[in-house]
């Protein structure tokens, strides 16, 4: 069973695709994020962390592996994992993000004041003291961030291809901002989340 959902028309799922209800507030999957890129766990203790996390019974958990994979669609906010070698359209996205060498722009850890001000800034939310924000709806908030909040400029920062400006002061400046904003794991979305189903399986 897949879940899908319309965020503008329907209730949010607290449930998994295979039946299983689960923690759905944003603060749960940003542990799940800075879980998975912690070294200094194994992968055992990982999968027993990352089900105490979320699920609320583990006794209900059939299939140890569905139960992660449920996890890491929630984690997608719903969506499904694209084809990579579905048509040559995708193939040539795909070169082209390889080509400019795009990697990860934020982070949950390092970036936590960022995000907190940006939040507070453009939609007045506290994301310290706001008792309940499922994780979808966090996830669309910060992907509508706009480019007026010092969050979405250290992130375009981070994600401008220095070989593309011919300026060199230009150049020079933005090469400053990527050392000042660099971030200790730079690996892009698709990156993390491949690592993340290795590092389990």
């Amino acid at each position: 069973m897949v879940i899908k959902s319309n965020i503008l028309l329907d209730k949010l799922p607290n449930i998994t695709p295979s039946g299983l209800k689960i923690r759905t507030d944003f603060r749960e999957t940003i542990k799940f994020e800075m879980l998975m890129q912690d070294k200094k766990i194994d992968k055992k203790d990982k999968v027993r962390l990352i089900l105490e996390l979320y699920y609320y019974d583990l006794s209900k958990i059939k299939d140890i592996k569905q139960a992660v994979e449920d996890i890491l669609w929630f984690y997608r906010a719903g969506k499904e994992i694209q084809n990579k070698d579905e048509d040559e359209e995708d193939k040539e996205e795909i070169e082209e993000t390889e080509t400019n060498n795009i990697k990860q722009i934020y982070s949950y850890e390092f970036d936590a004041e960022y995000i907190y001000s940006a939040f507070m800034e453009q939609y007045k939310i506290d994301l310290n003291s706001i008792k309940y924000l499922h994780w979808w709806k966090f996830k669309a908030l910060f992907n509508s961030l706009n480019e007026d909040v010092l969050f979405s400029k250290i992130m375009g920062y981070r994600s401008i291809n220095l070989a593309k400006i011919q300026n060199k002061e230009m150049n020079k400046f933005y090469k400053k901002m990527k050392e000042i904003y660099a971030l200790p794991d730079m690996r892009s979305e698709e990156e993390k989340e491949e690592d993340f189903a290795n590092e389990l399986w």
